[in-house]
């Protein structure tokens, strides 16, 4: 029979469809996804690991041929093959110094059965970003904890200036190291959570939710009476040992003048601590305590 230029060209065009079809299912039947985080904490080694899954979506794909690439600051590296999956592959790359972001993406190369371009099948992925952050918030030591309890957070890049809040509500922080922060829960309504977060001179940090439980304390003696100069025990108790970090009860008066006292702190594992307060100028007011219970007070007199 005759072939005929028609038939022909509709034979080329089927060719090309057919070509272009299986381009297009190539593409759809192979997908790489990035498994980096986009924001990763910085290290003192500056090596960080790039990974990615590469992944066929048909069984005519040739596992055997896969091979993936990472172009990165401009240079192609070879990736390696992760023991946790076989369709993982990941590359380990050292950050130039002084850096602290790279743009970087993948290439494929693969074959498929009875392919008969000796060129194998090529697909890319997407531009991807990956920033190295300096100051960030590794945990806290505790998601809830009673009023006065001193809790701490790990991180990076912490800096003196940084205070913990509760909402709005700042708390009394402690600077310990660029690693690490404590706070003390402060006298606020118990038994809901409040948003955590570290608050500096650098970025703030979202912690993340923190429960204030209740507990109430006891004082002992209910008043106290002092000549100037005279000292007098004073003893708190609360219903449980104090957790780690010890807990912290907030003492305060309107007769500062006339009340000299330390810290009121209850060391870890203890329910109890006894504080001297000695008189100062004379003078009557109170000492006020707050805990989740709510306010209380005691009076106190000092005299000549």
């Amino acid at each position: 029979m005759q072939k005929t230029p028609f038939s022909h060209a509709s034979r080329i065009f089927s060719a090309l469809l057919v070509a272009a079809t299986l381009l297009v299912l190539t593409g759809c039947n192979f997908s790489i996804t990035n498994l980096t985080p986009a924001t990763v904490p910085a290290n003192p080694s500056q090596i960080y690991t790039i990974t990615a899954s590469f992944q066929p979506k048909t069984q005519h794909i040739l596992r055997d041929s896969i091979n993936p690439r990472i172009i990165i600051d401009g240079s192609s590296y070879k990736m390696n093959h992760s023991a946790v999956n076989g369709d993982i592959w990941e590359f380990d790359y050292q950050l130039p110094a002084g850096r602290t972001s790279a743009s970087y993406y993948f290439i494929c190369d693969f074959r498929t059965e009875g392919q008969t371009s000796s060129m194998p099948t090529e697909v890319y992925s997407e531009l991807q970003n990956l920033k190295i952050v300096g100051r960030y918030v590794l945990r806290s030591e505790a998601t809830r904890a009673p009023v006065g309890s001193r809790v701490s957070v790990l991180g990076a890049g912490f800096t003196s200036s940084d205070i913990v809040y509760f909402d709005s509500e700042p708390a009394r922080t402690v600077f310990e190291s660029p690693s690490s922060l404590s706070f003390f829960v402060p006298a606020l309504a118990a038994g809901r959570s409040y948003k955590l977060s570290v608050v500096g001179s650098g970025a703030n940090l979202d912690v993340g939710t923190f429960r204030v439980d209740g507990i109430t304390f006891q004082v002992s003696p209910s008043a106290l009476s002092l000549r100037q100069g005279e000292q007098q025990s004073l003893t708190f108790t609360i219903p449980q040992p104090a957790p780690s970090g010890g807990m912290l009860i907030d003492v305060t008066t309107d007769i500062a003048a006339s009340i000299i006292l330390p810290e009121v702190i209850v060391q870890a594992g203890l329910s109890s601590v006894t504080i001297p307060v000695q008189g100062g100028q004379p003078g009557t007011g109170s000492l006020f305590f707050k805990s989740s219970a709510g306010d209380s007070s005691i009076p106190v007199t000092v005299t000549k």
